[in-house]
């Protein structure tokens, strides 16, 4: 008897899928997800918070090397920027000042947005690095990691003001695309890299003997293990020969050993810690330790494919620890130990996230949920530490604001009293840089330098005094005052016949001298003004109104 045909299956149709295989499938790529929007969070608060620096937020740094390379027409020295400043080589942030001053008018904020984008590169480029074999989740973990830890709330002065974030970030940026490009095998690239760090400051003096380790690590020829190693020596030699004489930035030339230890365990682990020296040190020392024990599988077995960059990392970041305590160590800053201050959290930065990743890479077994709670944990911690640093930071670089009241009237104690060269000025006015455009402004929406006001239209502030009267005109005038229960939105000053000669800032933290005489709601003033004929007035500005002070 004839047996029926079986029909065939339809091997190119949908495989049915239940609803729970749907949402284990699409688990991983939501969390993946989730973690690229976590690491896109600090970038943004970093940039927001540049893009709203002041304009004129720019350190003695600036105007130092500003009045270096220029001269009174506003043409660049060339000769100049191949000088050192503060004994360090400085190519490549002298020509970004001038190209600020050149063509962007002198805004800070081009600096403090170029620092977050260089520090983006940063992370995009150590990303390269992560291996392979991890997974989607692991990757973008440790990626979220290396945002927040970079983009730390402690760093805020490099996107508060643009002079240090340009004075060494270049250089550190320089030498991460150097060490990524010996991780994967590039050695011209590296030197290229390395060269360009190497103008930019001496953070980058110690990435040729980082290269030579990486490509050691690699089980590369000798050739490319002696050439970096030698060239290190060549330029570290070249440098401290030509180098000025003596200490730099306050810095202490006694032996202290102790005190230099101090400095390289607080530089490691900075992020740990606002003020507080013990704590740094104790969170650096812990992580040396770690990356010690760490590293030892690395040097023995020679992992070439993982390992290499991210120990060359770890080195770099030990070794700008190591220069750092010899070379700036000094008591005279807040917390008594440089480690803490705001930029060199950097260091810290690159030695956390060298460790965390090595950690990743010799535990595969450990569950990425593990990871990704610690990450989030470690991001979140180190970034509300760190807000006590960026408060630190607002409140002492707020009054660099009045630089520009003081370099628009000349103001030369007020100048000297900001360290800002006024040999600069004639450049900077020829350039149209500002405090010397039409960008420039009191503040007061409506009032600007050479109005005339009708003095006895002025009553007196509700509550206000001048701490220290000007005697010198072009000299510093301080204060506090509250207007109606609130700030005051400018200060003015001007000669006896009511003709504006200068203005000044409001808004400052109280000294301990004011805070007991201040009313309610007072904030602390700051102002300048250029040449007056007879005795000045100060005024404060709310609203449009004039009310006397003093």
């Amino acid at each position: 008897m004839p047996q029926p045909a079986l029909e065939a299956p339809d091997v190119t149709a949908p495989i049915p899928r239940t609803a729970a295989q749907v949402r284990r499938n699409s688990a991983p790529r939501l969390g993946v997800a989730a973690l690229g929007v976590f690491a896109a969070v600090p970038f943004a608060l970093a940039l927001l918070a540049a893009v709203r620096a002041p304009k004129m937020h720019v350190l003695l740094d600036y105007w130092h090397v500003f009045a270096k390379i220029t001269d009174d027409t506003g043409h660049l020295l060339l000769g100049q920027v191949f000088t050192y400043h503060l004994d360090q080589p400085f190519v490549v942030p002298s020509l970004l000042f001038y190209a600020d001053a050149a063509w962007f008018g002198g805004d800070n904020r081009v600096l403090t947005v170029l620092t977050i984008a260089l520090l983006a590169v940063i992370v995009v480029t150590l990303r390269t690095m992560l291996p392979r074999q991890l997974s989607p989740a692991t990757r973008a973990a440790l990626t979220a990691a290396l945002s927040w830890l970079l983009f730390t709330s402690h760093a805020t002065e490099l996107w508060l003001q643009g002079t240090n974030g340009i004075s060494w970030v270049p250089a550190v940026t320089a030498c991460t695309i150097a060490i990524a490009c010996a991780h994967h095998g590039r050695p011209v690239g590296a030197a290229v890299a390395a060269v360009l760090g190497c103008l930019s400051f001496g953070a980058a003096l110690p990435i040729w003997f980082v290269l030579a380790v990486i490509a050691w690590l690699r089980r590369e020829s000798r050739v490319r293990i002696v050439i970096p190693a030698a060239a290190g020596l060549v330029i570290l030699a070249a440098w401290w020969l030509t180098k000025p004489a003596g200490t730099q930035s306050g810095a202490t030339d006694a032996f202290d050993p102790d005190g230099r230890l101090s400095v390289l365990a607080a530089a490691v682990g900075g992020l740990w810690s606002v003020d507080i020296a013990v704590l740094a040190v104790v969170a650096g020392g812990l992580t040396v330790a770690l990356l010690a024990l760490l590293l030892r599988h690395t040097v023995i077995d020679r992992p070439a494919a993982t390992d290499a960059g991210w120990a060359g990392l770890a080195c770099y970041a030990v070794l700008l620890a190591f220069m750092l305590a010899l070379g700036r160590t000094t008591t005279d800053v807040p917390g008594g130990n440089v480690g803490l201050i705001s930029r060199y959290v950097l260091i810290a930065a690159l030695a956390t996230v060298a460790l965390l990743v090595l950690a990743t890479v010799h535990r595969p077994q450990w569950p990425t949920r593990y990871l990704v709670t610690a990450v989030v944990a470690l991001s979140l911690v180190t970034h509300a530490i760190g807000g006590g640093k960026a408060d630190e930071a607002r409140r002492s670089y707020a009054p660099l604001a009045l630089s520009a009241i003081a370099l628009r009237v000349d103001a030369p104690a007020a100048l000297e009293a900001l360290h800002i060269q006024r040999a600069a000025g004639p450049a900077a006015r020829a350039l149209g840089a500002y405090p010397f455009n039409d960008g420039f402004t009191l503040g007061c929406h409506g009032p600007e330098l050479g109005s005339r006001l009708d003095l006895a239209t002025a009553p007196p502030a509700s509550a206000g005094a001048l701490d220290a009267p000007a005697t010198d005109a072009g000299g510093i005038t301080t204060g506090w005052a509250v207007v109606n229960g609130t700030r005051p939105d400018c200060i003015l000053i001007t000669d006896g016949t009511g003709t504006v000669t200068g203005g000044g800032i409001t808004g400052l933290p109280l000294t301990p001298g004011q805070t007991p005489k201040a009313a309610p709601g007072a904030t602390a003033w700051q102002a300048t003004a250029g040449p007056t004929n007879g005795p000045s007035a100060v005024l404060a500005v709310q609203g449009g109104h004039l009310y006397r002070i003093g």
